[in-house]
């Protein structure tokens, strides 16, 4: 019997393969528990087609976040902080900080995929990490300069 695996099984195949198993094997235990179905012609095609369609999408997602890498590139993330004495700040600028900076400039980023190379304590001038995509990360520079009391 041919079966077009769903999932990958331990010890015949990964997701998307066909592979030959035994009648009873494929009948009573890959079938009814959904790792895979019965590989008729229509099904195969049908298979083919889907991931070509998410090869297309994952290629397209990843050219648009390539530049969107490039758009961060240019941008500087400036974060005003209460400081104390020899320019420390009072607490550390984060991932919060930095995306609310991105998103001053029209750059939506969830905080959660900004990672902080350094620890930021001081005033200066900083780089921080962005997982926009998983083959694509972006740097972004963080400027962190103290805030004035003109108000």
């Amino acid at each position: 019997m041919k079966v077009l695996l769903l999932e990958e099984v331990e010890n015949l195949g990964e997701a998307g393969e066909i592979v030959t198993v035994k009648d009873g094997y494929g009948r009573n235990f890959l079938i009814p528990r959904g790792l895979a179905r019965l590989a008729t012609t229509g099904l195969v095609k049908a298979w083919q087609e889907e991931r070509k369609q998410a090869s297309r999408k994952l290629s397209k997602a990843k050219d648009d976040a390539e530049a969107l890498a490039k758009e961060m590139a240019s941008v500087e993330v400036v974060v005003f902080v209460k400081t104390g004495e020899e320019n420390r700040i009072f607490g550390s600028v984060g991932p919060v900080h930095i995306a609310e900076g991105l998103a001053k400039h029209g750059i939506q980023i969830d905080r959660r995929k900004i990672v902080v190379n350094d620890e930021i304590k001081h005033t200066g001038v900083y780089t921080a990490s962005v997982k926009i995509h998983p083959q694509v990360t972006a740097e972004v520079k963080v400027r962190v300069e103290a805030e004035t009391d003109e108000a």
